[in-house]
């Protein structure tokens, strides 16, 4: 789940700086979500139910 989460941020992070010339600071945090959101994915690890 957190690795579709970030990858959905990082394609909304390119669209707005890329595309529509976005650069403020909350463009960033979407960026910043993103590999936080990766980390968690890999920290937590697969859990087996």
């Amino acid at each position: 789940m957190f690795l579709i989460l970030a990858v959905v941020l990082i394609i909304l992070w390119l669209g707005g700086f890329l595309v529509l010339h976005i650069s403020s600071f909350l463009i960033h945090l979407l960026i910043i979500f993103a590999i936080i959101s990766i980390i968690m994915h890999f920290v937590t690890g697969k859990r087996s139910a």
